[in-house]
């Protein structure tokens, strides 16, 4: 008899059989459970070794103030003036903590990290080549896109802002970085299909990144390491099987400024390129050759899980968890928003600081900035598909009333209007719904309570950056969260 996963792996088994019961429409889902389990088992078993653990750091009460959550129920809109006032205040007390002088210009990410970003493309396709031609042409569909790259964006920076941060006592990187493109199980040779795999991956790779995919990238005193670099390619594979998943789940028409994939493809070929997205990043994940970082990143496929099954289940519960706008319901909202979206940010930046060998408050607070800045992008997602055109979004607007979802603008406005319970305990499906809710979210303080919201998280996240020393990298980490509440798409 097999041993039993423990933790958070061994929650899937439990999510797959619920959801492979389900209609059939949810079924792949079940079936993305069961193989992710089965991979990040796996993944925990290619490499031996453990992340000893340090003596508490410098930064522990800061970190642990971090961690508070925030109450989001009793929120207030705030008016834009004072919001610049704040948000400037907040800079400069995360700024005064190590004596760096306020209102300065922050550093450009993409001057930054520019040249590393303007190869993610070429870089992705490499690791996708698969030797099928149309296996290639529905996998690679979403790279072609206007992608924001956000999630790459952040690794990077995290690598740098960490690379001049404390470091870990009596440990080092490796250093034979051409490993991230060999097998990581030995025995791989004997078996003919892998083997196959294994050289069509290594000859693809082989002269990616203008020849130089196995040399840090080091501008002044910040550097990013190959394996940061791969680790940034490996979270754009993550992030967009799921998108690939989630738009047939959604039966989207469009992404990224055209068609959605499983529009041009078909549903299974959009579920067969999204599952080739997560075997392809698990085998990259495990030629990193790092155990932490590895179990980290398996178990944000089981949060991706988690997230869609706490959906689902709020959705087609009569007993919903959240039936009345109160904090357990916002609880509820911010939970399943941190697992479909903050956990894949978060738990990239930590891995991005560990490859590093950065010391575990480093490395927690990027986890922290990472988590916070990634609830505060989702809530503004939230907020512009009530706010902006589906041309400026890049996919249509109001999608969520359509799916049956309450989101943050619709909570605060319901507190405001209990006339909008019944609409969300029916999802909407009564003809006017939609357009009744829209209404009373856009006469409510619902969009500006959402904004206020986001914000309190976006002060989070760049109070986490007072543990990093200063840099060109923590001030460009500072720039992309402010740009995350000014986005307009």
């Amino acid at each position: 008899m097999a041993a039993k996963v423990r933790g958070a792996l061994g929650q899937l088994g439990t999510f797959a059989r619920d959801l492979i019961g389900r209609p059939s429409e949810v079924r792949p889902l079940g079936k993305l459970a069961v193989g992710t389990a089965k991979a990040a088992h796996l993944l925990e078993s290619a490499v031996a070794g453990v992340r000893a653990p340090q003596p508490p750091g410098p930064h522990q009460q800061t970190v642990a103030r971090l961690r508070r959550p925030i109450s989001a129920a009793t929120i207030q809109a705030h008016s834009s003036e004072s919001a610049s006032r704040s948000w400037a205040g907040a800079l400069d007390r995360a700024s005064q903590v190590v004596g760096e002088q306020p209102s300065r210009r922050l550093a450009d990410p993409r001057e930054l990290v520019g040249s590393e970003l303007s190869f993610i493309t070429d870089n992705l396709a490499r690791l996708l080549e698969s030797g099928h031609p149309m296996l290639n042409t529905v996998s690679r569909y979403y790279f072609s896109g206007s992608g924001k790259h956000l999630r790459p964006l952040l690794v990077m920076l995290v690598a740098q802002a960490s690379s001049v941060a404390a470091q870990r006592a009596g440990a080092a990187p490796t250093r034979d970085y051409a490993q991230i493109d060999r097998a990581a199980a030995p025995g791989i040779g004997s078996d003919g299909e892998s083997q196959r795999a294994n050289r069509l991956i290594e000859d693809a790779t082989r002269g990616g990144h203008g020849g130089r995919a196995y040399a840090p990238h080091v501008t002044g005193a910040l550097t990013i390491l190959p394996t940061q670099r791969r680790l940034a390619e490996i979270t754009e594979l993550i992030h967009t099987s799921s998108l690939l998943h989630d738009d047939v789940i959604d039966r989207a028409e469009t992404r990224r400024g055209q068609a959605a994939v499983q529009q041009r493809f078909g549903n299974k070929m959009a579920i067969f390129a999204g599952d080739f997205l997560l075997a392809r990043a698990s085998m990259a994940l495990a030629r990193l050759r790092d155990p932490a970082v590895i179990e980290i990143m398996a178990s944000v496929l089981c949060d991706l899980v988690d997230g869609e099954f706490r959906q689902l289940k709020n959705l087609e519960d009569e007993d919903a968890p959240m039936a009345r706008p109160d904090e357990a319901a916002f609880a509820y909202y911010l939970d399943k928003t941190y697992l479909k979206t903050g956990s894949l940010i978060a738990k990239s930046c930590r891995s991005s600081a560990i490859l590093g060998n950065a010391t575990d408050d480093v490395a927690e607070a990027a986890y922290i900035y990472g988590r916070n800045l990634g609830i505060a992008f989702q809530l503004i997602d939230d907020l512009l598909d009530f706010t902006v055109s589906s041309t400026q979004f890049g996919k249509p607007v109001g999608a969520d009333l359509e799916l049956g979802l309450a989101t943050a603008p619709v909570l605060y406005a319901w507190q405001e209007y209990p006339e909008l319970g019944p609409l969300v305990a029916r999802k909407f499906s009564d003809e006017g719904d939609v357009t009744r809710a829209w209404e009373l979210v856009h006469a409510s303080q619902g969009l500006a309570r959402t904004k206020a919201l986001a914000w309190q998280y976006a002060v989070r996240a760049n109070e986490a950056l007072a543990v990093f020393p200063e840099s060109p990298a923590r001030e460009a980490l500072e720039n992309v969260t402010q740009s995350v509440l000014t986005r307009t798409k």
